[in-house]
């Protein structure tokens, strides 16, 4: 008697015919997901750390060359003044630390100089100045003439800043009249000239009893040019 045949086992379906993927393909998926992900952030930082670079060398190249420098001279104006006091390395410093992070200044060095009168005369010249890489100078000089009287309620503006250019002059000096009264309510009247440009910048007050007697601002811009000439040199 012949034996009946062995039953058969049902057709085994691939688990992904009843909707659940194999693992290994699932696996492999996610990893390329993730790779697509981080190849798409390293490409964007790529991107953006180019950009950078772009925009640095770009704002570096809007800056002029550094060809001349401030110095502090022993005596100006044909030796009518001699210097007194240089507060550079103190008074500057100060100074240059209030404008490192102007967005048209770079390099920045402060200096700040008093000069007497040779002949006993009383009275002072003040010369408060940078040197370093600047742009936008009529800003420049605006600015450093707004900031005559912004900390010192004592000091007034008689007379707001003109523009002048003198003979033999390249570029602006703006000029102003300020008044500036002291304790014992003593008041004296003197000008202050300003010029800015792409290496250098100064602001000139002129204490003196003359020049308080009769205050000319076109007078104290040529005195101003003057000044600059003697004060402004090339690096070497």
């Amino acid at each position: 008697m012949s034996m009946p045949p062995a039953p058969q086992p049902p057709h085994q379906t691939p688990l992904s015919l009843w909707g659940a993927p194999p693992p290994a393909p699932q696996e492999k998926s996610r990893v390329g997901l993730m790779a697509a992900i981080i190849g798409g952030v390293s490409l964007l930082i790529v991107v953006l750390l180019a950009t950078l670079v772009l925009v640095g060398k770009e704002l570096e190249d809007s800056y002029p060359r550094a060809e001349s420098s401030l110095t502090v001279p022993r005596t100006l104006l044909d030796g009518r003044f001699t210097l007194t006091k240089d507060d550079s390395s103190t008074l500057g410093r100060t100074l240059q630390r209030s404008w490192r992070h102007s967005w048209d200044a770079e390099a920045v060095h402060g200096v700040v100089t008093v000069y007497h009168p040779s002949s006993g005369e009383r009275g002072e010249l003040v010369l408060t100045g940078m040197y370093g890489r600047f742009k936008s100078t009529d800003e420049v000089r605006s600015r450093v003439l707004a900031d005559n009287g912004s900390k010192n309620t004592r000091v007034k503006v008689l007379v707001p800043p003109e523009d002048d250019m003198p003979p033999g002059s390249r570029s602006h000096i703006s000029c102003e009249a300020l008044t500036r009264t002291w304790a014992d309510g003593s008041t004296l009247t003197y000008p202050v000239c300003a010029w800015a440009d792409g290496n250098t910048w100064a602001r000139v007050a002129d204490m003196t009893f003359l020049t308080s007697m009769d205050v000319d601002l076109k007078t104290a811009a040529r005195t101003t040019l003057r000044i600059r000439s003697e004060v402004v040199k090339p690096i070497r």
